[in-house]
């Protein structure tokens, strides 16, 4: 999250507002009483309350308006906040439910902490997945049984691969199995071709992504129908 949070009191204007938006390149601002949050305005809240009489206001007089109108005449009351102490998982999934772009961050008292956005979260998955490695990524379709994740990771590691990161799902597989995804650092390219055998050989590849050479080896079943020769592309 970002500690620094930009906010405004329910008494200043939306003048105030769009200026805060504009100096910081910021789309919501959190509305702060008495140390807590009360509201949250944005930059859609402030386009459609000082487009509403737009079209019949002169310029200057529209002005006077936007300086006048406070704040907590077009925020939104009791927004959604997320705890100090949610996963960033329990955020994507708040954001996501409530169809939101960020959220403010609050303690056990209800003040204000910090902000996350969208951006905050596609940070963490680049960092968590080790993406920024540039290493290569293997997807797998494993058995679902205690050892099979493990039996994998070493045969990659037995050619120099260090494992960055290993995701897991079970998601649209067979019974009994599971998608996993491991990306490593530190293979030498030229062992790259018998490691891949050696995977092969040993469990169901569907993909490898060379992020450094730019390339994608994608396998899949004869009988899959979308069955075709495995490809490079560079």
């Amino acid at each position: 999250m970002h500690e620094n949070v930009v906010a405004v009191g329910p008494d200043d204007s939306m003048q105030d507002a769009i200026k805060l938006l504009k100096k910081h390149d910021i789309r919501r601002l959190p509305v702060i009483e008495k140390g807590k949050v009360v509201g949250i305005v944005t930059d859609r809240d402030l386009k459609r309350a000082s487009a509403s009489d737009a079209t019949t206001l002169e310029i200057h007089e529209l002005l006077y308006l936007i300086s006048t109108i406070k704040v907590e005449e077009v925020m939104t009351r009791d927004p959604i906040t997320v705890p100090l102490d949610y996963t960033v998982e329990e955020t994507a999934e708040i954001l996501l439910k409530n169809k939101i772009s960020g959220v403010p961050v609050v303690d056990h008292e209800g003040r204000l902490r910090g902000i996350i956005t969208q951006t905050d979260l596609f940070r963490t998955l680049i960092t968590l997945t080790g993406l920024s490695k540039r290493g290569i990524q293997f997807a797998f379709q494993l058995e679902d049984r205690p050892g099979s994740i493990k039996e994998t990771a070493d045969i990659i590691r037995k050619y120099g691969g260090r494992v960055i990161s290993i995701l897991s799902h079970c998601g649209r597989v067979p019974k009994g199995y599971r998608k996993v995804y491991i990306r490593a650092y530190g293979i030498e390219r030229s062992k790259l071709e018998q490691l891949t055998q050696t995977l092969k050989g040993s469990s169901d590849l569907l993909y490898l992504v060379d992020h450094r050479e730019n390339r994608r080896e994608i396998y899949l079943p004869e009988d899959s129908p979308l069955s075709y020769k495995a490809k490079a592309v560079v």
